[in-house]
């Protein structure tokens, strides 16, 4: 590497990042011949740091800059090399050695320019750097993957208006990117504040993509090895546990957004009647989503099943369920004096029917006991009451645990099933009988 270095002492900046990823193409595509995981040593990363990062290698000197033109037509030479690198397994080498974060001062350099590549990628359509990036996003930390996605809305859907239309072509290009890109957005806006309420052309154009295919995002589950224990601190293999915030959250979010002012301690009738929840178009992408939630988590059961997983691997974690909870209760106690029932009743009834198919498709693992504890501070809700006190039959499945919260199809008790103690309580008269059918589905009750 060393004579590398000095050869690429003697180029321009534009030539030498050029030339450096010529050699590093070389040096790994001979490495992927004697092993299909070639480790990258810290040699080429430090190559890459000088020469493309433009981090000096000696202290004390001062670090290069390029000017805009320059740094423009580095991202064309390297989405360039990208599109025309034909191996799969060199260029992915060659992007993480480029991009995985490496903790040094370098960082913030690499990651700025990620998000240029990206979203120039985004704009011409370059594939090649789609699938790197998605791979990217599924290896590296969380606190990153929400960087890049920050750099794609602010480009896409904040700075120029109407640019979203580019971003949302990108769906039949790479839906392997599209996937991991709504999992990173939907860890971005997690609608804990004001700011971090998703963007309507994110909103709609998220929707519109797992409307027209709910599959989409369960590609990176689908087409992953799964590892007996799934790493923390980085993306989760579905956006599931986000939507589901949005979804159920976006009521309470939008009528905190819109809380009026104390003026002198009181607040006016006008204020209160004029301070509404979300706009009408919200409402419907929210409930659209919802819905495709809903699909979603049905489809679960067989993919789970297929892959030997149900049972075994929870893809909403209910450790996620608990903060998620606690901010539905924070923020329904906020938000009680404002005669927020009706936003806290539609957030409660989502929370409730998704909790419901998350348990019934194995997506959400976690005892009666456990749902009983987790929603007891919750207002009052019918549907969720209905939901923690099911049926008390164990799940005819036999790979859950005993205790755990059976099938949606397994009748309820008084359903054509025999009293546990038909004697207790003679006074009462008979249950009348029902036929259960057990390919009905599940009657979801509507979203006003």
């Amino acid at each position: 590497m060393s004579d590398i270095r000095h050869s690429l002492l003697r180029r321009d900046a534009l030539s030498a990042a050029k030339e450096v990823l010529y050699h590093l193409d070389i040096y790994f595509s001979s490495q992927l011949q004697s092993a299909p995981l070639p480790i990258v040593d810290k040699g080429p990363v430090e190559l890459l740091e000088e020469f493309v990062f433009q981090v000096p290698k000696e202290r004390g000197t001062q670090p290069k800059r390029l000017n805009s033109l320059q740094e423009l037509q580095l991202l064309e030479i390297m989405c360039n090399y990208f599109q025309e690198q034909t191996k799969d397994s060199v260029r992915q080498i060659i992007f993480s050695s480029l991009f995985s974060p490496q903790g040094n001062k370098a960082d913030d350099g690499r990651m700025s320019l990620l998000g240029k590549l990206v979203s120039m990628a985004v704009a011409v359509c370059r594939i090649p750097v789609l699938e790197c990036a998605a791979s990217w996003l599924q290896r590296t930390p969380v606190v990153y993957c929400v960087r890049l996605a920050r750099a794609l809305v602010d480009d896409y859907c904040c700075l120029v208006p109407g640019s979203v239309q580019t971003l949302k072509q990108i769906f039949s290009a790479s839906p392997r990117f599209c996937c991991q890109f709504i999992t990173s957005v939907t860890a971005l806006y997690d609608l804990s504040s004001d700011d971090l309420i998703p963007p309507l052309d994110l909103l709609e154009m998220t929707v519109n993509w797992i409307f027209e295919d709910p599959r989409l995002i369960l590609i990176t589950f689908l087409n992953t090895p799964i590892a007996a224990n799934l790493p923390i601190g980085f993306l989760e293999l579905t956006p599931l546990t986000g939507l589901i915030r949005w979804c159920v959250k976006a009521p309470l979010a939008y009528k905190r957004k819109k809380k009026p002012s104390l003026s002198n301690g009181h607040v006016t009738a006008k204020v209160i009647k004029d301070s509404g929840g979300m706009d009408r178009d919200s409402h419907l992408l929210f409930s659209k989503l919802h819905l495709s939630v809903l699909q979603v988590l049905m489809m679960l059961q067989v993919h789970l099943t297929e892959k030997n997983l149900y049972g075994r691997l929870g893809l909403i974690l209910f450790d996620h369920m608990v903060p998620l909870v606690e901010e539905i209760n924070r923020l329904a106690d906020e938000l009680n004096p404002l005669n927020a029932s009706q936003e806290i009743e539609l957030a409660l009834d989502r929370l409730a029917q998704a909790l419901q198919v998350a348990m019934s498709s194995g997506a959400l693992l976690c005892t009666r006991d456990d749902l009983r504890t987790l929603c007891s501070r919750l207002p009052h809700n019918n549907l969720l009451q209905l939901v923690i006190s099911g049926p008390v039959q164990q799940s005819p499945h036999a790979a859950l645990p005993p205790g755990f919260y059976p099938h949606i199809h397994t009748p309820p008790l008084g359903y054509g099933a025999v009293p546990a103690h038909p004697a207790a309580h003679p006074a009462l008269p008979t249950h009348p009988g029902h036929t259960f059918i057990s390919g009905m589905t599940f009657p979801f009750r509507p979203i006003r």
